[in-house]
């Protein structure tokens, strides 16, 4: 039973928090240290049990998905939908979702964990479904080689008491499957057709691609623009999706495969169906926000493989482009992976670049020959000049993580858009 006394004082926290502009982890952080049970018994007792959500790219987004295709199915979902992924930012969410007396109204608790502290989140709350997306290298400055993020995976993995849903087309991904004894496995994966459009991180760096047997019981079987064929169990459905990005069309094929294993038998392939075509992207992954009349949309990079597939997502010559780059601790430090980004498509012009590292960013543009015409590393400067020096035109901003949640804070400022934190 959670104690109505944390979820009090965790409420207060969250109330003072905001009024003084701070961010959705701080209540969490203060819960974690006066109740150390907290987390267990709110998540404990859900009739349907935790789903865990992790990888390197790709978590808020699939989490999202995954969230609105079960409450379409019937199921009361709770999420971490701030995209607050530390184990403090779960309890954040769930004092936010409880009311007075501590009473979640939920059956089923769909998480998206970071892989560093899922690992310890389950530890304390085993998963009885976990979803892993993909094996990237992303903060080598804080996780190391891509293969210690690969183990981190397989430790969620193993953890969890019924099914794991894996990556097929992600060689560290599928290879978890051999070391698991007592979970069942699902796999989701795509085309041989579409594979060169999503290249993984060896393939990147030059490696063959690899062949696979695994069967897949998910599988994109097409594509074009946001219109989609997925493989169900052999059976095509076809949809057009309201997300965007390619990156976000194989995040589909994972919600699918995780949704259809949670719902078994009791799925309802038509509503599931019918529910993907009104999913809007989540918070800064695709997210557009009018301003002044015209769409500004907002892209998260954070890594090489990332950033190639947005910037192959959209037009250059469509919008206004500004990229925004900051090294802050959850951007990670090291920023050389920017280096290893194709950024000719921009060419030849973008319109700002900003961030702390923006003097990084625009000399990295300058090998690629393209010009930045308007360096600013204040955000709300730069933000300032894309939207009055380009009054009429559409505008798209590439950026990390730090630098997307203070952009936004701008933007609330100026238009109506959705408050996450």
């Amino acid at each position: 039973m959670v104690k109505k006394s944390t979820v009090f004082i965790g409420k207060g926290m969250r109330v003072a928090s905001r009024l003084k502009g701070g961010g959705s982890a701080l209540p969490g952080l203060a819960v974690e240290k006066i109740d150390r049970g907290f987390l267990k018994r709110a998540l404990g007792k859900l009739p349907y049990g935790v789903v865990v959500i992790s990888g390197t790219n790709g978590k808020t987004t699939t989490a999202k998905i995954v969230a609105e295709l079960l409450e379409s199915q019937g199921y009361k979902v709770f999420t971490n939908s701030t995209g607050s992924n530390f184990k403090r930012g779960v309890i954040s969410a769930l004092i936010s979702g409880m009311n007075l007396s501590g009473k979640l109204d939920a059956d089923i608790a769909v998480l998206e964990l970071d892989e560093a502290h899922a690992v310890h989140f389950v530890e304390e709350i085993k998963p009885k479904y976990c979803l892993l997306l993909n094996v990237m290298r992303d903060q080598l400055d804080r996780f190391g080689e891509i293969d210690t993020t690969a183990e981190m995976l397989q430790k969620i993995a193993s953890a969890t008491t019924d099914t794991v849903v894996l990556n097929r087309e992600d060689a560290r991904i599928r290879a978890i499957s051999d070391k698991l004894v007592d979970q069942k496995v699902e796999f989701f994966g795509m085309d041989d057709r579409l594979r060169s459009s999503f290249p993984n991180d060896d393939e990147l760096y030059g490696a063959k691609k690899r062949e696979v047997s695994q069967v897949a019981s998910v599988i994109l079987n097409d594509f074009q623009n946001n219109n989609a064929e997925f493989l169900v169990d052999g059976k095509s459905f076809q949809t057009k999706l309201r997300i965007n990005g390619i990156y976000n069309i194989f995040n589909v094929a994972a919600a699918i495969c995780l949704v259809r294993v949670i719902c078994s038998s009791k799925l309802n392939t038509g509503t599931l169906i019918e529910c993907l075509e009104n999913i809007q992207p989540a918070f800064g992954r695709g997210e557009v926000i009018k301003v002044a009349g015209q769409p500004l949309e907002l892209i998260l990079v954070k890594n090489p493989v990332g950033f190639r597939l947005g910037l192959k997502s959209f037009q250059a010559k469509d919008a206004a482009t500004m990229i925004a780059i900051n090294d802050n601790y959850a951007d990670g430090r090291d920023m050389s992976w920017l280096w290893d980004v194709d950024f000719s498509s921009l060419a030849p012009k973008v319109a700002v670049v900003s961030g702390i590292r923006a003097y990084d960013m625009a000399l990295r543009l300058q090998y690629d020959g393209i010009e930045a015409e308007f360096v600013e590393s204040s955000l709300s400067k730069a933000l300032n000049k894309l939207i009055t020096a380009n009054a009429n035109k559409p505008k798209r901003i590439y950026c990390t993580y730090t630098a997307m949640l203070e952009l936004r804070g701008y933007l609330r400022k100026i238009t109506k858009m959705e408050r996450v934190l």
